[in-house]
C-alpha cells in the first residue's frame, strides 16, 4: 500500500512540475502539442471544405475572444486590425464579420464592468467628455420613443452601432492607464495606417487582386464611382476611395506634426515616410475632401504653434500649393487635387446646397429629428416608401439634422467642441514635449474630421470611427501621465 501511495505521489509531483513549474516548456508539452497538431489535421482532412473552414476559425476564435476579454488593451487592438481590414476581407467573403465586432465589443464592455463591480474606481471618466458621450448615449437611447419615427426597427440597427462604438471610448479611458499603453495603441494605428498606404500604392502599380476587380465589377454603381477620369480610384483596403482618402489625409498630418516633435532622426524620418506614402495614396484615391484636409490642417498647427520658423515654413508651403494649383497639366491626378480649388466641384456644392436648403424647413418643423436609421441604407431598407430613404445628405451632419434633430446635432457639435476645447487646454498647460506634441496631433485630428464631417460621413466611417473615439480617450487620459501637470494637480 505505501509502495503505491509513493508512486502515487511522485507521478503527482513530476506533473505538478512538469505542468505548473515548467509550464509545458519540455519534452512532454512538445508531444502534447504535437498530438494535438496532428488530431487537428487529421480532423480538418476528414470534413468538407466550409466546414474544415469553420472549425479552423472557432480553434482560432476561442482563445482570441477569451484573450480580448482578460486582456482589454489586446481586444483595442483587435479592433483595430479588425476595423481597417473589414472592407478587404469584405471582398472574399460574404460572413457576418461586423456583427462579430459588435459582439467582440460587448464582450470587452462586459470584462471592463466585471473589473469595475471589484475595483469601484469611475475616476477614468470623470472628465468633459465622457459627459458629452453620456448624454449622446442617452439620447440615442430616447429616440425609440421618437413619435415622428416610421420604424422601430431602423432605431434597433443604428442604435447597437452608435452605442456600442460610444462604450469603446469608456473601455479605451479605462484601458489607457498607463503612457506605454497610449503609445502602444498609437504605434498600431500609424502602422495600420502606413500599410494602407502601402497596400494603395500596390493598387496603383501593379493593379487590383482578381477578387477586389470581381468586386469592381459586380456593381455599376460602384465601379462607375471608382473608374473616373480613365483611370481606376485606389481604395486601399476599404469600400470606396473617400473612406480611404480622408483616412489619408488626417493620418498624414498626424505624422507630419509628430515628426516635428522632440524625437531621434531616425523617427522622424519614418514618419516622414509614412505621411509621404498617405500623401501619394490620398492623391491616387482621388476624393476632393482630403485635398482641403491638409491646408486646413497646416493654417490650425501655424496658430497654436505661432513660431518664426513655423509661419515661414507655412507661408513657403502656401506659396508653392498656390503654384501648384495654377499650373497646366495633363495628369487626371494632379487635375483631380486642382479641382478641389478652382472650383471645378461648383455643380456637386450647388446640387447640396439645394439639397441643404430643401431639408432645413423639415428640420426646424423637427426638434428631434424623424429618428434613428430614417435615411440612408437602414431608411431605404425598412422605410422604403419614405421620401427621406431617398434623401443625399451628403454629409454626417445634415444626416444627424435629419435624423435627431436640431437637439441632437446641438448634442454632438457640443461633444466636438468639448474634445476640440479639452484637446487645446492640455497642449498649453502640459509641460513634457511629447505629450504636448501628442496634444498637438490630437487636436488637428479631431479639428480635421469635424470639417471634413460636413461634405462626407467622416467621423462615422471604419475605421475612422474607431480611431476618433480612441483619441478622444487618449485626449482625456494623457494629461495624467505629464509629471508637471499631475504635480500641480490641475482638474479637468
Amino acid at each position: 500500500m505505501s509502495y503505491a501511495i509513493s508512486i502515487y505521489t511522485g507521478i503527482r509531483d513530476w506533473t505538478v512540475r512538469q505542468v505548473l513549474h515548467q509550464k509545458l516548456n519540455n519534452p512532454l508539452g512538445y508531444a502534447i502539442f504535437a498530438f494535438i497538431a496532428l488530431a487537428v489535421a487529421f480532423v480538418l482532412s476528414m470534413l468538407p471544405l466550409k466546414l474544415a473552414v469553420l472549425f479552423l476559425a472557432g480553434i482560432i476564435a476561442i482563445p482570441l475572444i477569451a484573450t480580448c476579454f482578460l486582456n482589454l488593451q489586446f481586444g483595442i487592438i483587435v479592433m483595430l486590425f479588425a476595423g481597417f481590414f473589414l472592407g478587404l476581407v469584405a471582398k472574399y467573403t460574404n460572413a457576418p464579420i461586423g456583427t462579430a465586432l459588435d459582439g467582440l465589443l460587448v464582450l470587452m464592455l462586459v470584462g471592463m464592468l466585471a473589473r469595475l463591480i471589484k475595483e469601484r474606481d469611475f475616476s477614468f471618466a470623470r472628465n468633459p467628455i465622457s459627459i458629452f458621450i453620456f448624454a449622446w448615449i442617452y439620447y440615442n437611447l430616447l429616440q425609440v420613443l421618437n413619435p415622428w419615427a416610421q420604424s422601430r426597427l431602423a432605431w434597433v440597427y443604428t442604435v447597437r452601432s452608435v452605442a456600442l462604438l460610444l462604450a469603446l471610448y469608456f473601455i479605451s479611458c479605462y484601458v489607457f492607464s498607463s503612457y506605454k499603453r497610449i503609445v502602444t495603441t498609437l504605434k498600431v494605428i500609424l502602422g495600420l495606417g502606413f500599410f494602407s498606404a502601402l497596400y494603395s500604392l500596390k493598387q496603383e502599380w501593379f493593379g487590383f487582386s482578381n477578387a477586389e476587380t470581381t468586386w469592381l465589377h459586380a456593381d455599376e454603381e460602384r465601379f462607375m464611382l471608382i473608374f473616373q477620369w480613365d483611370r481606376m480610384r485606389v481604395f486601399s483596403l476599404f469600400s470606396d476611395p473617400t473612406t480611404f482618402g480622408i483616412l489619408m489625409g488626417y493620418m498624414s498630418m498626424f505624422c507630419l506634426v509628430l515628426a516635428a516633435g522632440p524625437f531621434k532622426i531616425w523617427r522622424k524620418l519614418a514618419l516622414l515616410l509614412a505621411a509621404g506614402c498617405m500623401l501619394l495614396g490620398m492623391a491616387y484615391a482621388g476624393s476632393r475632401t482630403p485635398f482641403v484636409m491638409l491646408p486646413a490642417g497646416v493654417i490650425l498647427y501655424l496658430i497654436m504653434t505661432f513660431k518664426k520658423q513655423t509661419i515661414i515654413a507655412g507661408v513657403l508651403f502656401f506659396m508653392v500649393g498656390a503654384g501648384f494649383i495654377m499650373k497646366s497639366t495633363s495628369s487626371a491626378v494632379v487635375w483631380r487635387i486642382q479641382s478641389a480649388f478652382r472650383g471645378e466641384s461648383n455643380d456637386t456644392i450647388e446640387v447640396r446646397m439645394k439639397n441643404q436648403a430643401k431639408i432645413q424647413p423639415y428640420i426646424h418643423s423637427h426638434p428631434v429629428g424623424a429618428g434613428l436609421g430614417s435615411t440612408g441604407y437602414w431608411g431605404k431598407r425598412f422605410t422604403p416608401d419614405s421620401w427621406l430613404a431617398s434623401f443625399a445628405h451628403d454629409s454626417l451632419y445634415v444626416r444627424l439634422a435629419v435624423e435627431t434633430g436640431w437637439v441632437g446635432l446641438l448634442i454632438y457639435m457640443g461633444l466636438l467642441f468639448t474634445a476640440m476645447r479639452t484637446s487645446i487646454r492640455y497642449y498649453f498647460r502640459v509641460k513634457d514635449p511629447t505629450i504636448k506634441t501628442l496634444y498637438l496631433c490630437f487636436t488637428i485630428t479631431v479639428f480635421l474630421l469635424a470639417l471634413a464631417s460636413y461634405p462626407q460621413e467622416a467621423i462615422t466611417l471604419l475605421p475612422t470611427s474607431i480611431v476618433f473615439y480612441l483619441l478622444l480617450a487618449m485626449i482625456a487620459r494623457l494629461k495624467d501621465f505629464d509629471p508637471a501637470y499631475a504635480k500641480k494637480g490641475m482638474e479637468v
